[in-house]
């Protein structure tokens, strides 16, 4: 007994192609919401990997006395600081963002100069 061909025998001369449906309006909805919704939900999180530092930093700049010490730096952290966390409470993430680089980068200064006056001073 040889092979038989069941598409020979049903009278078709090819063999049939398998169909390839492309995916359906209602599906390609779901997958752009979905997207939006994962992606929207980045903002908050990058905020926050932002704010903490910032904060961190800002609190050891007042403990080492920036507040009589560096006053300018010190305060232009902490006024950024509290721009940030206004930002972000109207979902403005970018700004928050970059107003919490700032009050990193200036609590740092803060600190760091409190702390070598301080020892100039001999405190």
């Amino acid at each position: 007994m040889g092979r038989v061909d069941i598409h020979r025998e049903m009278g078709r001369t090819s063999t049939p192609k398998p169909r390839v449906r492309g995916l359906g309006p209602s599906l390609w909805l779901v997958l752009v919401a979905l997207a939006a919704a994962v992606l929207g939900g980045c903002g908050p999180m990058i905020y926050s990997v932002n704010v903490m530092p910032a904060a961190r930093v800002v609190q050891q700049a007042e403990e080492a006395g920036a507040r009589e010490y560096a006053p300018y730096e010190y305060y232009y952290a902490r006024a950024h600081l509290e721009q940030a966390r206004h930002d972000a409470g109207e979902a403005a993430y970018q700004d928050a963002i970059h107003n919490a680089k700032i009050a990193e980068e200036y609590g740092v200064k803060a600190r760091d100069l409190a702390r070598r006056r301080m020892r100039e001073q001999g405190r």
